[in-house]
């Protein structure tokens, strides 16, 4: 019987989501703040309802949290947002953890393990921190993180506060915009309002960054590290021509351009938990690398003070 369930949930999902998928340009804000409206006292909860199916089907959540703002204003707006995003996370959740694992371990490949490891590392602060800064999408995160170690009631209540900033500022934006449309003459300083929202939830990625940042190490705690055989990755961020040019490199360091990185922190996801530790010519590229790693959730980063020319000093007076 558990078994029949199982495919039960995988073929509603399966077909859900790729109605959803084929759909999705055709959910028409305007038309569905239409609809919405035509049910008058019960509009909040067929919009609630409309929003947790969206969740779990990979509908575009920003168009919903935006029509939310703009039928029930900024307070009652994000409070119905926020709340019907946190229900259909839960139940993607549930859906992943208990019927549906094989599907999502398929979808979500490489990154299932980097979250895992985050969320045995930290616990519900991984499940803030991926709520705050969008390293994922909302909708596949819902489902991955049902497959990790994590209690649903951590998730749940995580989930809920940390989404608030997001909730807020696009849920505001959206009552700014029913503003405009209605010829409201305090718009201008609404907008200001909305513009500063949008900016303070942009900057949470770099400040959160910053706050997960690592002190330097110097030369003589690395090879400390490394004479202890200790599970780190040294990351060489130089160009290819730097790395094997006058200073050379350390052996076993792994090779990684900063402009490069980016693109390639796949190739990065089994150290998202571990420790991480960065070289340059000096430390200049290692800090700009360090900071890419922390916005995408890298827990432990550390620059090496002076890189490679403070290497070579001691390798010389060793």
């Amino acid at each position: 019987m558990k078994k029949l369930l199982h495919y039960l949930v995988f073929i509603v999902l399966v077909v859900g989501i790729s109605f959803a998928v084929v759909y999705r340009d055709q959910l028409n804000a305007d038309g569905l703040e239409n609809w919405v409206s035509s049910f008058g006292t019960a509009g909040p909860v067929i919009f609630m309802l409309v929003y947790i199916i969206g969740a779990v089907f990979f509908l575009p959540g920003s168009v919903l949290t935006l029509v939310g703002g703009a039928l029930f204003g900024p307070v009652w707006g994000t409070f119905y947002n926020l709340s019907a995003a946190t229900i259909g996370a839960i139940i993607s959740f549930v859906a992943a953890r208990y019927l549906a694992q094989d599907w999502v371990e398929k979808k979500t490949a490489g990154r299932l393990k980097a979250l895992k490891q985050g969320v045995e590392g930290e616990g519900w602060k991984f499940v803030a921190f991926v709520r705050l800064v969008p390293l994922f999408p909302f909708n596949l995160l819902n489902y991955a993180l049902g497959l990790t170690n994590i209690k649903l009631c951590q998730y749940s209540w995580a989930s809920y506060l940390f989404m608030l900033p997001g909730a807020f500022a696009y849920t505001y934006l959206g009552y700014v915009g029913r503003e405009a449309v209605a010829g409201d003459e305090a718009i201008i300083k609404k907008a200001m309002f909305a513009l500063a929202i949008l900016g303070i939830v942009g900057f949470l990625p770099s400040l959160i960054g910053r706050l997960r940042a690592k002190p330097m190490i110097s030369v003589d705690e690395l090879k400390q590290k490394l004479d202890n055989n200790d599970d780190l990755l040294l990351l060489d961020v130089r160009s290819e021509q730097d790395y094997n040019g006058e200073q050379g490199h350390i052996k076993g360091s792994v090779l990684l351009p900063v402009e490069e990185l980016a693109g390639q922190l796949d190739k990065l996801a089994d150290y998202i938990e571990k420790t991480v530790v960065i070289i340059c010519r000096t430390d200049k590229r290692s800090t700009k690398a360090a900071q890419i790693l922390a916005k995408n959730g890298f827990a432990d980063v550390h620059v090496v003070k002076q890189g490679m020319t403070a290497w070579n000093k001691l390798a010389n007076t060793g």
